[in-house]
């Protein structure tokens, strides 16, 4: 069974860096495209980033030149930087998997940013 789990979020003023991570078990990252996904109160759960087993990441337009994914192989992880944060970056963060044809999720981890 393959299990994700992040960490890393927390409290972060405007303007700041956080880096939240996800550790996966049960399957391979460098199989898998991996993404990061994030849920503000009220609103719909959004794609904040992801990546292909090949390595090629895409962003959305509200993180683009602000946010970057990138993969640990050794420990079988993925890490979001977020640099430059802003109020509206708040939310929860999740981190999915796609491999072996199913769509795997983790808990979240809540990213708060004060102004």
């Amino acid at each position: 069974q393959v299990h994700l789990v992040e960490s890393g979020g927390g409290s972060v003023q405007a303007g700041g860096s956080l880096r939240v991570s996800c550790s996966v078990s049960g399957g391979s990252i460098a199989l898998a495209t991996m993404a990061w996904y994030r849920q503000a109160p009220g609103k719909q759960r959004e794609l904040v980033a992801n990546m292909t087993s090949a390595g090629i990441a895409t962003y959305a337009d509200s993180v683009k030149g602000r946010f970057g994914v990138s993969r640990d192989w050794r420990n079988n992880r993925l890490h979001l930087q977020m640099d430059s944060v802003k109020a509206e970056d708040t939310a929860t963060y999740y981190c999915n998997a796609q491999m072996r044809g199913r769509s795997f999720w983790g808990q979240g981890t809540q990213v708060t940013v004060s102004s």
